[in-house]
């Protein structure tokens, strides 16, 4: 990451090049260089989901139903996010958070915006 410029995003290579970038930081910590960096490419990933990839304003679980019934998927297509069918059910009936790990995989492998699956 250190000979990586963090820019405005322009296209969808961009946006995946910078997603790429935030794996590589994303367990930095605060107040250092790379904790710099982390902020800053969630910046401009977060300006170019905004512009690129609306959605509705949704809390975590509700986001995570848009996304099932938009891409056609059942509870047992989200197992790979969750772990097991019943902490699925969990999740979706809000009887157990998203935990950070959940959180990763639905950012970047299901595609929800961050901060929605942050709030």
């Amino acid at each position: 990451m250190k000979n990586y410029t963090i820019k405005p995003l322009k296209s969808a290579a961009d946006h995946q090049e910078a997603l790429d970038k935030l794996q590589e930081v994303w367990q930095a910590k605060p107040n250092t260089p790379e904790g710099d960096r982390l902020e800053l490419l969630l910046m401009v990933i977060e300006k170019y989901e905004d512009e690129h990839h609306k959605m509705p304003e949704l809390d975590p679980v509700e986001a995570i139903k848009y996304k099932m019934e938009e891409d056609g998927l059942s509870q047992k297509d989200l197992i790979r996010y969750f772990g097991t069918k019943s902490r699925v059910s969990e999740v979706l009936g809000r009887k157990k958070p998203l935990t950070l790990k959940m959180i990763k995989s639905l950012y970047h492998d299901f595609g929800i915006p961050a901060k929605t699956l942050l709030i």
